[in-house]
């Protein structure tokens, strides 16, 4: 019984977390104003523009994940690969995190890919991609470091100042994610030690994660990497030119809330709903941008592209149908 509740927490606080943020955000905000924006002032072509490199971003990370799979004997098919991915990201709209073990599911029951070893590359995937996301962040902060100093500078605005931009529900608000990211990693660290019991599991995991020192063509796995990170970026950036209200707002301004925002999913909610609106909305807001406009900016950008996510995982569903499953994964022969 105990385990049943246990999991339904699990399955309910992420949306109770997420949608206590966007209720606190958009309880006083004037919704009659967002048919406006979306049928007469927003540039859709923009926004559908920038579905392009969203796409893509998701196929990059399916082929390095075939990649990073073949130093390990494992060879499954680049549809398949490319459908989990998909179907991941969905499946994760309704429980966080879920997604990583349902595409080794996937991948297990569609080419008969050992689930330890596959579970193991996209540990790696995590590592790499934290890595070249921590990098980016400090690259750019660095990068705006001058300009900050140098508004405090002529504004006179000082730490303290910078903290009355902020509610005292905002600070709450942010602390809050903090601690829950730090939970996570606990949590996480402390289920990867139970797992060492399971000794076949771990060494598969294992040697999926030492799998990085194998990979074929490098340079290739590093182009999939950066280059996804990159197409992120688009998919955010373009995204801005959406509105009148933020098509002048510059690259900057664009860099470090894509950074803050791409750290704020971590917090455990449904697509990042809740912490990412609350992190990206500050950035926009310190930058200049009205706040009924930074708000209204995040929540179409985020609903829309959640809606893009939702409809990837259904034509991976219906695509996976026309995919045969194998019972091996010798084979190398790749199938779209």
């Amino acid at each position: 019984m105990k385990k049943y509740i246990a999991t339904i927490l699990k399955i309910l606080f992420p949306f109770v977390l997420g949608g206590g943020i966007l209720y606190w955000m958009y309880r006083n905000f004037p919704f009659s104003d967002l048919d406006d924006i979306l049928f007469h002032q927003m540039h859709w072509e923009w926004m559908f523009l920038s579905f392009i490199p969203g796409i893509l971003a998701q196929v990059f990370r399916g082929l390095r994940w075939k990649q990073a799979l073949g130093p390990l004997g494992e060879h499954p098919r680049k549809g398949v690969c490319i459908n989990a991915i998909f179907i991941s990201y969905a499946i994760s709209l309704i429980i966080p995190r879920s997604g990583e073990i349902m595409r080794c599911g996937i991948l297990k029951s569609h080419d008969g890919t050992s689930f330890g070893k596959s579970l193991g590359t996209v540990i790696t995937e995590r590592i790499v991609d934290s890595a070249i996301m921590l990098l980016l962040t400090a690259t750019v902060l660095l990068y705006q470091l001058p300009v900050i100093i140098e508004f405090f500078n002529l504004t006179g605005t000082g730490f303290t100042g910078l903290l009355h931009k902020f509610t005292t529900t905002g600070i709450i608000v942010t602390i809050v994610c903090v601690l829950l990211i730090i939970l996570m990693v606990f949590i996480g660290i402390k289920q990867f030690s139970v797992a060492k019991k399971i000794k076949d599991a771990i060494r598969d995991i294992i040697d999926g994660i030492l799998s990085l020192r194998k990979v074929h063509n490098m340079p290739l796995y590093f182009f999939y990497s950066v280059g996804i990170w990159v197409a992120y970026f688009l998919h955010y950036w373009l995204t801005f030119y959406c509105f009148d209200f933020s098509a002048g707002m510059g690259l900057t301004a664009a860099l470090i809330s894509f950074c803050i925002g791409s750290i704020a999913v971590i917090v455990p909610t449904p697509n990042g709903a809740g912490s990412w609106h609350f992190a990206v909305k500050t950035i926009l807001v310190l930058y200049g941008m009205d706040q009924i406009n930074a708000v209204s900016f995040v929540l179409i950008v985020h609903s829309v592209q959640t809606l893009l996510l939702i409809a990837l995982g259904i034509y991976a569903l219906f695509a996976l149908q026309f995919i045969h499953p194998r019972n091996n994964n010798l084979s190398e022969e790749d199938t779209l």
